[in-house]
């Protein structure tokens, strides 16, 4: 039996931030693959932006491993987008409750049918 040699471990690259096409260059650069479990065409994908990925980077891995990645934040997981209703609503009167609603003046309060 030959002695098996082992696999040169590498370091997984930082792809968060990058496109999915610059991904999976960086990846392959290093001799790993990656994959894209939210997305069935992640081969077509070009200009989607990494978000997460496992594992994470610096982590040393063998050789042909593959890196997941994900173009969308999971639930709660943060991510842009509209948050409404906002809370806690600031107290209604702002400047009104400070100051007094000027008076008309007396001469016009007089002419007044």
């Amino acid at each position: 039996m030959t002695p098996r040699t082992p696999t040169p471990e590498v370091r997984v690259p930082r792809l968060v931030g990058l496109m999915a096409v610059d991904a999976r260059e960086s990846a392959r650069a290093r001799g790993l693959s990656v994959n894209a479990p939210d997305r069935s065409d992640f081969q077509f994908v070009v200009v989607d932006y990494v978000v997460r990925q496992y594992p994470q980077p610096g982590t040393e891995v063998p050789r042909d491993s593959v890196v997941h990645v994900w173009f969308d934040f999971g639930e709660g997981e943060g991510g842009g987008g509209v948050r409404e209703p906002r809370g806690p609503v600031p107290p209604t009167g702002g400047l009104q409750r400070e100051l007094e609603e000027p008076a008309l003046p007396r001469a016009v309060l007089l002419s007044s049918p």
